[in-house]
C-alpha cells in the first residue's frame, strides 16, 4: 500500500507481496492499528544518516515478526490491495484519503529536512503537498521550516519528535482516526488474535506441559502447535526398590527437591531429586512407625514432615527433615485413629483426625489447640485463608470447618464414600477418589461436580490422585488394575495409561517444580519414577514395559 503521487521513494521502503513472501527489509511495516507503516508510503529510511553502520544494517526481526509479515503479505496479495486510493470505498468522507495523504507527505517532508536533504524536501512541498490543495495555511508553516539551521531547531519549532518510530507511530494513530468504525482496530489487535490462536492450540494439545509464554517469539505462526507424547512423563525413568513391603504413599516436597515415601515396612524414606538428571537418590530413612505409614504431609517450608498410620494407629510423627530428628510423637488417646493430616499455611499449626471421631488442631510440639467433636475424618485439607479446613467424612461429603468461629458448612455431597481428596493450588477445584466410582472433579466455589474421569478401577482401597503439570492442567491417579492413569483436566478420557506396577497403585504425586517428573507408589513394594521418553530406539523403548496410550481429542 503506497500513497499516490509521492516521489523519491527509497528502494528499501518497498514491500514485496509475492505469495506471502514479504521482504524482511520492511521492518516495522505493520502497525498495531492495521495500517501499513509510513515506511511504505514514500518516507525516507528511519536509519540515522550519521552512522555508516546504520545505513547498511537492517533491523533484525524476531521469528514471530517474520511470520506476521509473511502472513500479512500473503493476505494483501490475495486481496489485491496495493494502493492507498483503494481505501476510498471504505471511507465515510470523500476527502479522508486526501487528508491521510497530507499527513504522510508532511512526515516525509520533515524527515527529509532533518536529514539535511533540503532539495528533496522542497520537491515534496512543491510537487506533492501543494497540488493536494489542502490546508494551505499549514503548507505555509511547513515552508518556514526550510529556514531552520539544524535538526534540533526543526524539532523545537515544529513540536515534532523527529525521525523514528515515535513520530511514525503517532502518525499512524492519526491516520487511523480517518477510518470508519468498521475499519478501525483496537491497539495490537493482530498480535492479540495471534496470541489467542496460539493459546487455543495449546489448550487443545493433550500433552502440552511447558510454561505458557505470553509472547509469540517462542512459537511459529506458520504451523499448528503440537506436543509429542515422548515429551510427557509416561516412561519409567527409575524404579526405587528400597522398601521391603507395600508402599502406601509418596509425596514430592513443595520445592520439588525431595520425595518422601511411606510404607507398610514402618519406614519413611526421603529421596533427593537431582536437578539436572532428575534421578532420585536415597537421602535418609526415618524409622519407628510401628503401624506402617499411610499418609505424609510436608510443611509449607519443607522443613518438617508429618507421618500418619492406618486406621488402628493412634499416633503421628513430626520429623525435622533436615536433621532427621523426631521433633514430636503425638498421641492424645490410645482410642484415637490419626490417619490424615494437613498443615495450616502459617507452618506453625496442623490439623489431624481419623474415622473414630477425632479432629484436632495442634502446634508443632503436639499441643492440642482446638478439637471438633464427633467428626469421623477420612481426609483433610487446609485452605489458603488460614481458617478453613476441609474434611471428608463417613457421610460421603466434604464439609468446611472454621476453628476460629466454630462454624461448619456442607460443600460437596457424593453418593458413595470419599476415599481421599486433594485441592488445586488456587483452592478452586477438588479432586476426589470415590469408592466404586473413580475420580471426580468438583468446583468448590460453585459446589458443583465438574467432571467424572473414566478408566480407573477404584473399589474400597484408599487411592490418592493429584493435580500436575504447568498450571495443573493434568490429573493423575493410581488404580486397582495396577496402572497409573493420566487425564487432561478438560477431558474425561485418559490420555495415558502407564503400566509397570504389578499390584494396586496406591498413590501418584507430580513434581511441582519439574512438570516432566512424576512418581507412583504401589503394593508391589516399589516406587516408580516417570519422565519423558529416553533417547532409545524403538526396540529398547519396548523393553521398558511401559505402555502409553493416547486418545484422540
Amino acid at each position: 500500500m503506497q500513497a499516490n503521487g509521492t516521489g523519491g521513494q527509497e528502494p528499501e521502503a518497498q514491500l514485496s507481496c509475492r505469495n506471502g513472501e514479504s521482504s524482511t527489509s520492511a521492518a516495522g511495516a505493520v502497525h498495531s492499528n492495521g495500517l501499513l507503516s509510513a515506511a511504505n508510503n514514500g518516507l525516507p529510511s528511519t536509519e540515522s544518516p550519521t552512522s555508516d553502520a546504520g545505513l547498511k544494517k537492517k533491523k533484525r526481526l524476531s521469528q514471530a515478526d517474520e511470520d506476521v509479515i509473511r502472513l500479512i503479505g500473503q493476505h494483501l496479495h490475495g486481496l489485491g490491495l496495493n494502493d492507498l486510493n483503494e481505501l476510498k470505498a471504505l471511507m465515510l468522507s470523500p476527502s479522508a484519503v486526501v487528508r491521510m495523504k497530507f499527513l504522510l507527505l508532511q512526515q516525509k517532508y520533515l524527515e527529509y529536512l532533518e536529514d539535511g536533504k533540503v532539495l528533496e524536501a522542497l520537491q515534496v512541498l512543491r510537487a506533492e503537498l501543494t497540488p493536494l490543495k489542502y490546508n494551505t495555511e499549514r503548507i505555509h508553516i511547513l515552508s518556514g521550516y526550510l529556514m531552520c539551521s539544524h535538526s534540533d531547531d526543526l524539532r523545537a519549532k515544529s513540536e515534532w519528535e523527529g525521525k523514528g518510530m515515535v513520530s511514525r507511530s503517532k502518525l499512524l494513530d492519526k491516520l487511523q482516526t480517518y477510518l470508519p468504525p468498521s475499519v478501525m482496530l483496537p491497539p495490537h489487535r493482530l498480535q492479540t488474535l495471534l496470541r489467542q490462536a496460539v493459546e487455543l492450540q495449546r489448550d487443545r494439545c493433550l500433552y502440552h506441559n511447558t510454561k505458557l509464554d505470553s509472547g509469540l517469539d517462542s512459537v511459529s505462526l506458520l504451523i499448528d502447535h503440537v506436543c509429542s507424547r515422548k515429551q510427557f512423563p509416561c516412561y519409567t525413568q527409575q524404579i526405587l526398590t528400597e522398601h521391603c513391603n507395600e508402599v502406601w504413599f509418596c509425596k514430592f516436597s513443595n520445592d520439588g527437591t525431595k520425595l518422601a515415601s511411606g510404607s507398610k515396612d514402618t519406614t519413611v524414606i526421603i529421596w533427593q531429586v537431582d536437578p539436572e538428571t532428575h534421578q532420585l537418590k536415597q537421602l535418609k530413612t526415618l524409622e519407628g512407625h510401628a503401624y506402617g505409614v499411610s499418609y505424609l504431609a510436608w510443611s509449607p517450608d519443607d522443613m518438617y514432615l508429618i507421618a500418619c498410620g492406618p486406621d488402628d494407629c493412634s499416633e503421628l510423627w513430626l520429623w525435622n527433615v533436615q536433621t532427621g530428628e523426631l521433633r514430636t510423637k503425638m498421641s492424645q488417646s490410645h482410642e484415637d485413629s490419626l490417619t490424615s493430616v494437613a498443615w495450616n499455611p502459617d507452618g506453625k499449626r496442623f490439623v489431624t483426625g481419623g474415622q473414630r471421631g477425632q479432629f484436632y488442631q495442634c502446634d508443632l510440639d503436639g499441643n492440642l489447640l482446638d478439637s471438633w467433636e464427633g467428626v469421623r475424618v477420612q481426609c483433610l485439607w487446609c485452605l489458603s485463608d488460614g481458617r478453613t479446613v476441609l474434611a471428608s467424612d463417613t457421610h460421603q461429603r466434604i464439609r468446611g470447618y472454621n476453628f476460629e468461629d466454630l462454624t461448619d458448612r456442607n460443600i460437596v455431597q457424593e453418593d458413595h464414600p470419599i476415599m481421599s481428596f486433594t485441592v488445586s493450588k488456587n483452592g478452586r477445584l477438588a479432586l476426589l477418589n470415590v469408592a466404586t466410582q473413580g475420580v471426580h472433579l468438583w468446583d468448590l466455589q460453585d459446589r458443583v461436580l465438574v467432571r467424572k474421569y473414566q478408566g480407573v478401577t477404584q473399589g474400597f482401597y484408599t487411592i490418592h490422585s493429584c493435580f500436575g503439570g504447568y498450571n495443573e492442567d493434568f490429573i493423575a491417579s493410581g488404580s486397582e488394575d495396577h496402572k497409573v492413569y493420566i487425564w487432561h483436566k478438560r477431558s474425561e478420557l485418559p490420555i495415558a495409561e502407564l503400566t509397570g506396577h504389578t499390584r494396586t497403585v496406591n498413590c501418584v504425586t507430580w513434581n511441582p517444580a519439574l512438570p516432566g517428573l512424576m512418581a507412583s507408589a504401589s503394593d508391589d513394594g516399589t516406587v516408580r519414577v516417570w519422565g519423558p521418553a529416553p533417547f532409545l530406539d524403538s526396540q529398547e523403548t519396548e523393553v521398558l514395559n511401559v505402555e502409553c496410550n493416547s486418545m484422540d481429542s
